[in-house]
């Protein structure tokens, strides 16, 4: 049987700092508190993301890829990346700050951690009229610096904040400083890794454990990277209707935006990779192979690399596209 778009089950992950948006904004089916992330397609090892519908349902990422391989991937991305999927999709509400943390690159983390590194991005999806994020330094340091401001609590000082709404896209490179403020929505678009170093955490106590969360800052001093970009974190990005416009596209993953103001044909014949569809505002549905698939607010879509050919159509829809 051939292939089609595919749902995925959320796994919904405990954090100290949760909140409800998940259920709120985007109407996910949490019946816990404190549930900060929701993996939308996950092929992390004990976290693999399971089919929800049609005749794959109950299915795992990892088993589609065996069983499918280059017609899920692409020959390309299969040939880089063999039985591995290679990103890893999630939605992030923060009633609390998060702690002050980095990723290290693909060397650091295969040498540590057999894992890829992490290269990710934000797309805000919604800010309380006070949310902030850090990210990159605001002043200039140094690895001693660095370790005196952790010693006497001062880092904060050093760091980039910025007010964050709707709509704002930053990428974090391997390296980068950074932490998502209280009270921010978010679509996270990373590579398939799971190692965050934190270097300050607020002297926080995890009610659940009872205990102050690890940190990790002789190996985040490892990877650091303490330039400052004169002209900003922030992405700009153009937002032309019925159009993909370019987000962040890096070697590890390429993120364009679609404003879906009425209908869309894609063509997917030159991409050679699986894509991804993230609904982070509206409604809207996705036609192929004589089928349709609503793709709501809050609702993430696999598009298997053997379908080249699709509609969208949503009258005030906005989605992330993530290939590779």
């Amino acid at each position: 049987m051939k292939l089609y778009p595919l749902k995925f089950e959320p796994i919904f992950k405990y954090r100290m700092w949760g909140g409800n948006k998940l259920e709120t904004v985007l109407n996910k089916s949490i019946s816990e508190s404190n549930i900060g992330e929701s993996w939308e397609i996950s092929a992390v090892s004990g976290d693999e993301n399971k089919v929800s519908q049609g005749f794959l349902k109950g299915k795992t990422l990892p088993e589609l890829i065996e069983g499918y391989k280059e017609a899920l991937l692409g020959e390309t991305v299969y040939k880089r990346f063999g039985g591995e999927f290679p990103l890893l999709i999630k939605f992030i509400d923060t009633a609390k700050p998060l702690s002050v943390q980095l990723h290290p690159n693909d060397d650091y983390a295969k040498k540590y951690h057999d894992s890829f590194g992490k290269n990710e991005m934000w797309y805000i999806m919604q800010a309380d009229d006070d949310a902030e994020i850090i990210v990159g330094f605001d002043k200039k340091s140094d690895k001693e610096s660095f370790a005196a401001s952790l010693k006497d609590k001062s880092i904060i000082e050093l760091l980039n904040s910025e007010k964050t709404k709707k709509g704002d896209v930053f990428h974090i490179p391997t390296g980068r400083i950074h932490a998502i403020g209280a009270g921010v929505l978010l679509a996270e678009i990373q590579q398939t890794s799971d190692v965050t170093y934190r270097v300050y955490d607020y002297d926080r106590v995890d009610t659940q454990t009872g205990t102050k969360r690890e940190l990790h800052i002789d190996k985040a001093i490892d990877v650091i990277d303490f330039q400052i970009e004169e002209n900003g974190y922030k992405t700009a990005y153009p937002s032309h209707e019925n159009e993909s416009n370019e987000l962040i596209h890096t070697p590890y993953f390429k993120t364009s935006f679609i404003p879906l103001r009425g209908s869309l044909n894609k063509d997917y014949s030159n991409t050679d990779s699986f894509v991804i569809f993230i609904c982070v505002e509206g409604t809207s549905e996705l036609s192929c192979q004589g089928d349709s698939f609503q793709l709501n607010k809050g609702e993430t879509l696999l598009l298997p690399a053997c379908i080249n050919h699709i509609t969208l159509k949503g009258d005030s829809a906005d989605i992330l596209e993530v290939t590779v």
